[in-house]
């Protein structure tokens, strides 16, 4: 490898969203470390995101462009841009987020020193404010995740990382990636897939720095914004489910009781709040069932969560 050759590929997919992927894509255009491949995956688009992905290539050979005719999801968009990776690292970032300046540099140069499977950075929350979008404060949660930096860590060692479940805030090996795949199909694909990161790395390490502005569009159109679908409620129950039995499985207790806690606390009270008016009784039931089975894990008589933290929502 020369010093010129690329770097890291991020692997940026969106499906209907023309007014936010210029931004993305000059997120990356933007990064101090210029020594990256994106591959930009229209998942079946019905706007102009196509448009917009076609004019980054044509502008930048660092970007490729792969199109889905029908939308097969967010899992299906990242792992066939995964086929296409071939450089020593690569990344996720939604195109509808952007990142830092210096993120990019900041993530691998942090895996080149340590030698770790991947690295995890902070993000905050990109809300809408008149006709513009402000980013916010780091959240409680991703603080505990991420701060302060730890180097060669595990999830044994640092069981408050469970808490950071996206996977746009974090930068991987490639090889890493030899043996795992998103879920297809589904909504919350990430969330089982970062329990299998932490739990299947050798080490990983975390960083305080905010790598990611994850945008929370002001339409409500985000898939994390449809938990009142009953759909949506059942993919996003599955994830949790998942990831704290990926957990368990690796004999993470600790971790899980951190999982318990910050989904007590955040995740149940505003699907509780949805249930009380729900016009399908199925809601209720759904949430009502998720309750028990989390009563019934023995992490929970160790779990204390706080009740405070559902107000750092609105950060």
């Amino acid at each position: 490898m020369t010093a010129s050759d690329p770097l890291v590929t991020m692997i940026v997919p969106g499906r209907d969203i023309a007014p936010f992927a210029p931004a993305a894509i000059a997120s990356l255009r933007a990064q101090t470390e210029p020594r990256w491949r994106a591959v930009l995956v229209d998942d079946g688009s019905t706007d102009a995101t196509g448009s917009v992905f076609a004019e980054a290539a044509d502008a930048d050979a660092r970007f490729t462009v792969i199109r889905h005719p029908a939308s097969r999801g967010l899992g299906a968009a990242r792992n066939a841009a995964l086929e296409l990776v071939d450089t020593p690292y690569l990344g996720f970032l939604d195109g509808d987020d952007e990142l830092t300046p210096t993120a990019l540099a900041r993530l691998t140069d942090t895996l080149a020193e340590t030698g770790s499977d991947f690295v995890a950075g902070a993000y905050v929350r990109s809300r809408p404010h008149h006709d513009t979008y402000v980013a916010g404060r780091v959240q409680p949660w991703v603080a505990a995740a991420t701060d302060p930096e730890r180097r060669r860590t595990t999830i044994l060692q640092h069981p408050n990382a469970s808490a950071n479940i996206v996977a746009w805030s974090k930068l991987s090996r490639t090889g890493f990636w030899d043996d795992l795949r998103f879920p297809e199909g589904v909504a919350y694909e990430d969330q089982i897939v970062a329990q299998l990161m932490y739990t299947r790395a050798r080490t990983f390490d975390v960083i305080p720095d905010i790598v990611v502005h994850w945008r929370i569009r002001a339409d409500g159109t985000s898939i994390t914004q449809g938990k009142a679908q009953l759909p949506v409620l059942r993919d996003y129950l599955a994830a949790l489910r998942g990831g704290i039995h990926v957990l368990r499985d690796a004999g993470a207790s600790a971790a899980v009781t951190a999982r318990l806690d910050l989904i007590i606390a955040m995740d149940v009270p505003p699907l509780l709040e949805i249930a009380v008016t729900h016009d399908d009784p199925a809601y209720a039931a759904e949430v009502d069932a998720f309750l028990d089975e989390l009563r019934d894990l023995p992490e929970y008589a160790d779990s204390s969560p706080d009740p405070t933290l559902a107000a750092a929502l609105s950060w």
